[in-house]
């Protein structure tokens, strides 16, 4: 993983930090950041509530969040992020997204695949229950040697149980008409960082390279031995490189 050199910052000044979950994620996808960071800022996870569209979490989030702050989005949260940025980019002293992406439902076949499948999950979740779903979901969702490691696995599983089917549709919703956020980058002039697992099936690192090249003031980093749930299967990598980020990032 490659950096850039950080700026320098007041000694004792925090960031205050707003995290954003993903699909059926809640703090626990942090819990590892929230902890290792406390010293450089004032973490914040979002709550999404029963919203069914990425458009309207931003808008709550942005009615909780002081004047200005740092978002970092995972998966789902990304997209969040981005519709954060699309409404209030002045307000941002830094921009992360990670295992996201900023593409709508593509048309056609490729469209018709993707929601087909979410419908089956959340069919899944319905007949069988949110634990049976999650674990079926994770199969391509973490770097495969790690699926043995009921360390990572059983507490993902939990997260997920701890969301109701009706819930997840919710969500799904939202997913499906996702705006096609390309036209955002351009907006954020903040210090930006664009981060994955290196073995990420679902988000890629040829996606996130795409998007660090479309931000201003971008580090890419890609995590090696790591898939979509990067905040809890390398939380280390993940939270160096959120250190160098907030160290680049101007005083509020």
């Amino acid at each position: 993983m490659t950096t850039r050199a950080p700026k320098l910052q007041h000694q004792g000044v925090k960031k205050t930090l707003v995290l954003v979950p993903g699909l059926l994620c809640d703090d626990w996808i942090w819990s590892f950041q929230i902890e290792a960071l406390a010293d450089v800022a004032n973490v914040h996870v979002a709550n999404h509530g029963e919203v069914d569209s990425l458009g309207a979490l931003a808008e709550a989030l942005i009615a909780r969040a002081p004047p200005r702050f740092a978002i970092a989005g995972h998966s789902m949260g990304g997209r969040v992020a981005l519709e954060v940025a699309r409404r209030v980019p002045e307000r941002l002293i830094g921009f992360a997204i990670l295992d996201s992406g900023y593409e709508a439902v593509a048309p056609g076949e490729a469209g018709e695949r993707e929601a087909a499948g979410r419908r089956s999950m959340l069919a899944l979740a319905k007949r069988s229950g949110m634990r049976a779903m999650a674990r079926n979901w994770l199969q391509g969702m973490v770097h495969a040697p790690r699926l043995t490691d009921s360390e990572l696995i059983e507490p993902i599983v939990d997260m997920f149980d701890r969301h109701t089917p009706e819930l997840y549709a919710l969500q799904i919703q939202a997913l499906l008409h996702r705006p096609d956020a390309k036209s955002v980058f351009a907006g954020i002039h903040c210090p930006s960082l664009v981060l994955c697992g290196r073995d990420d099936l679902w988000a890629p690192p040829s996606r996130h390279e795409t998007m660090a090249k479309m931000l201003r003031h971008s580090t890419f980093g890609s995590i090696p031995h790591c898939g979509h749930m990067s905040p809890l299967e390398r939380p280390r990598a993940v939270n160096e490189a959120f250190r160098s980020w907030i160290a680049a990032m101007e005083d509020p």
